[in-house]
């Protein structure tokens, strides 16, 4: 792998970045937002997948497309914002993108066909993907290393609320309307968003930072992110934590249905775990600056694994209960808000130059190779929570694998 940018992967960049163009607080929060969004555009329909299966004469087993089809676009699409945010700046794409958004919600709201909702799926998912994209990139243009981790593990505590929030947000909408208007909130919402960004937020790339979208300079983008250590090798164990997360919501339904039958629970689980999360972005954000990303991560990976063990050996004991499995899990999934967050951080440390490009890659990683993995775990289901306790495990050792290999061993570096 390539070591072209610094022979020391703890090594300062040459130039410092300038900070937020606006106040901290604002900054964070307008981040958060534009993620948050992602969120929002998933969630919020799972309420309201019988009506429009119904409406639209799906049958149940086609209905999670609604799901599927969003996630699609905001997969594959990563690989087109990265190139178009390095040229244009991170400001114009990101506002075409929600101006897609909003309009691509608007016709998933007057939809007439099931086709039709997917197609408008797709192209909001897509459209949408920006905000995954662009906004890494923008946050590196602004800051890098434990800064840059501050900054997103914040908007991460932010973007990890939205999903206990969502559904309920669905089931409220509903009350005063058809799932026609779950689209036309989100539309609205959207907008809300767009005008803060469009009038608050100036673009953050140099003009003499702009690259040129051509094959050549983007294979070269893609190449470097590829081979770059640090890169290369925190997205990967970026990956295969997510894939224990994705295997997690493919997993927790029938977990909470058939193994411990307490389906009426899932919401609470699901809103504990996520919570969990959440306040370990909160902690990380009050303790990177002092701590470093890589002693945090490190550590936090190595709790994981300790974690995942024990709940497998209760689990193969034959004594675990819901209490165990909660708490275990809770312990699990704070653990993984703290590795991601600093994982993501410090895969871009040296990626500045190309952050769009670099963004998309990773993210189309992460996303794409970890929910094929994840539904994987999913499909494992026995009747127990063995194969989802079992991905985290392997999870676990593998991301400490391929960081032991991608900081050749020094571990545990406060620098």
């Amino acid at each position: 792998m390539s070591e072209s940018r610094s022979a020391d992967p703890v090594t300062p960049v040459a130039v410092e970045p300038p900070g937020a163009p606006i106040g901290f607080v604002e900054f964070v929060l307008l981040i958060a937002a534009l993620m948050a969004l992602t969120a929002l555009g998933i969630d919020s329909m799972l309420p309201a997948l019988p009506a429009i299966g119904e409406a639209l004469n799906a049958s149940p087993a086609a209905r999670p497309f609604v799901v599927t089809a969003f996630l699609i676009g905001f997969g594959v699409a990563q690989l087109v914002h990265g190139p178009l945010a390095d040229r244009y700046g991170r400001r114009r794409v990101l506002v075409v993108a929600l101006v897609i958004y909003i309009i691509a919600n608007a016709a998933s709201a007057v939809a007439g066909s099931f086709l039709l909702l997917m197609v408008a799926r797709v192209c909001a998912g897509a459209a949408i993907a920006a905000t995954r994209v662009a906004t890494v990139a923008l946050v590196r243009d602004c800051y890098h290393g434990r800064a840059m981790a501050q900054v997103m593990s914040i908007a991460f505590m932010v973007f990890m609320v939205v999903p206990i929030l969502a559904p309920a947000f669905g089931e409220l909408v509903l009350l005063f309307g058809n799932w026609r208007l779950i689209f036309w909130t989100i539309a609205g919402l959207s907008t809300l968003v767009l005008i803060w960004f469009a009038v608050r937020m100036p673009e953050t790339l140099a003009p003499e930072a702009q690259l040129p979208i051509s094959p050549s300079r983007i294979w070269s983008g893609w190449r470097e992110t590829a081979t770059d250590r640090l890169s290369l090798g925190y997205t990967l164990a970026a990956t295969a934590l997510m894939a224990a997360l994705y295997g997690y919501l493919n997993s927790i339904q029938p977990i909470m249905a058939v193994t411990f039958g307490r389906e009426k629970l899932l919401a609470l689980i699901f809103a504990t775990t996520s919570v969990t999360m959440a306040a370990a972005n909160l902690l990380n954000s009050r303790i990177v600056m002092r701590l470093g990303t890589r002693l945090i991560s490190h550590s936090a990976v190595s709790i994981l694994i300790a974690v995942s063990a024990l709940h497998f050996a209760l689990i193969a004991l034959g004594i675990e209960s819901l209490v165990t499995f909660a708490v275990l899990q809770a312990i699990t999934m704070a653990c993984f808000g703290l590795a991601t967050s600093n994982f993501s951080a410090m895969a871009m440390e040296r990626m500045g130059g190309i952050a769009g490009t670099a963004s998309s890659v990773q993210g189309f990683t992460s996303v794409t190779i970890g929910s094929i993995i994840g539904a994987g775990i999913g499909q494992a289901f026995d009747g127990t929570a063995g194969p989802l306790v079992l991905g985290f495990l392997t999870a676990g050792i593998a991301a400490f694998g391929v960081v032991f290999v991608t900081e050749r061993g020094r571990m545990f570096r406060p620098l």
